[in-house]
């Protein structure tokens, strides 16, 4: 635990003056020796990479044994039990990287690796997996806020499943499936309880879709594709539902990330804003769709613009309303270690979960997001694009 703190004194951009610790160092080492012929449980896990595309690394990740495995790969399960970043990053060092070169249609080594990896991503449960490595692994954490972090990597020499992959019947029907287009795919999938995590490996190892347009995806890629095509098709159901009547609040916070999600009566809009405070500075970031939605990429926020609309959508389909939506993600340095965007959208789930506060008025709800933030509140009011145009359109019943 690091002594040393920095008093925040600029009251015109924070809320009062705070403390923050100083950003820890990410300290990396692994505490067993890896060898190049190992046996061990699949979470499942599998990555591909996105580099030198469409010729691009792909592979499963395993440790090299066989015990409570579920724990390494899955954002769904780190929140449920509340892992604080340090527990995660130590249970992703103990995954093995076994990597391959590959084309994202056709491998050069006759299809044998990626056929295994399909196999992996397809399934629920660990498996159990034989791995043989060409050269000792690498030991480095690679972290950045896409992807899930990746360590130990090494060049596969072979590999091969020493059990038979448990696959979920709805999974095998949809994979076996190719006539089915690959966004009815994910939301049928979605519709079935899969996780979120489990239906991003499945389409990034290339099992959805119809058969001439199947391919490899980069997990970086495939994690937003379907964050976005689940929340697309959540969308037109719920811009016909009725408006929401009462403003209506809802909050989570996990290892530093913090947020306010604020719904008003109203047609469907979205707007995120993203307020990364480390130590007496805070930069910025927002995007937002009106309507009929957005055609381009959310540039500035990225992954995490889609994964909290999708938990949003997700809440107003399940009480068939619609409101304009209004994000504040305020992250400090307690959050020292990106962890992907695997666990915002777990982190956005849970305030949706949680029993919503209702007000009158937002200026009431303003000033209850001011008692759990440490920017000044107007800050975000001011920067807020939609929120400037909130009840100044003109509706047919106003008439």
């Amino acid at each position: 635990m690091v002594d040393n703190f920095e008093m925040i004194k600029d009251k015109k951009l924070f809320n009062s003056p705070v403390k923050f610790k100083k950003k820890k160092e990410i300290v990396y080492q692994t505490n067993f020796q890896i060898k190049k012929h190992f046996t061990g449980n699949s979470p499942p896990e599998i990555f591909v990479g996105r580099y030198n595309y469409p010729n691009v690394n792909a592979g499963i990740l395993s440790p090299d044994f066989h015990e409570d495995t579920e724990d390494l790969s899955m954002p769904e399960r780190w929140h449920e039990k509340n892992f604080g970043i340090g527990d995660i990053l130590t249970r992703r060092s103990k995954l093995i990287y076994g990597r391959f070169k590959t084309g994202i249609k056709k491998t050069v080594i006759k299809n044998r690796f990626k056929d295994l990896m399909q196999e992996i991503a397809m399934a629920y449960k660990p498996v159990s997996t034989e791995v043989f490595l060409k050269n000792n692994p690498k030991q480095h954490l690679e972290v950045n806020k896409y992807s899930p972090v990746i360590t130990n990597l090494a060049p596969l020499d072979n590999a091969r499943l020493q059990e038979n992959a448990k696959v979920r019947k709805k999974v095998d029907y949809l994979v076996s499936d190719d006539h089915v287009k690959s966004a009815v795919a994910m939301n049928e999938l979605h519709s079935s309880g899969i996780p979120t995590s489990s239906i991003q490996k499945i389409l990034s190892a290339g099992l959805l879709g119809l058969k001439t347009g199947r391919r490899l995806v980069p997990t970086r890629w495939s994690i937003t594709a379907v964050d976005d095509t689940i929340g697309k098709s959540l969308l037109r159901r719920i811009r016909y539902y009725n408006e929401i009547d009462e403003v209506m609040l809802f909050h989570s916070d996990y290892v530093g990330n913090h947020y306010e999600i604020l719904i008003l009566p109203g047609s469907f809009s979205f707007e995120i804003i993203e307020a990364d405070i480390k130590f007496n500075k805070a930069s910025f970031w927002q995007d937002f769709e009106r309507f009929h939605g957005r055609k381009t990429y959310a540039e500035e926020v990225t992954g995490g613009y889609y994964v909290a609309r999708l938990a949003v959508c997700e809440y107003l389909d399940k009480i068939k309303r619609q409101g304009s939506v209004f994000v504040f993600r305020e992250t400090t340095s307690d959050y020292y270690a990106h962890l992907g965007v695997g666990i915002l959208r777990e982190c956005c789930r849970d305030a949706m979960n949680k029993k919503e506060e209702r007000f009158v008025s937002k200026e009431d709800a303003f000033m209850r997001i001011q008692n759990r933030i440490n920017l000044n509140v107007d800050v975000f009011r001011e920067k807020f694009i939609l929120l400037r145009e909130y009840g100044k359109q003109t509706k047919l019943f106003d008439f």
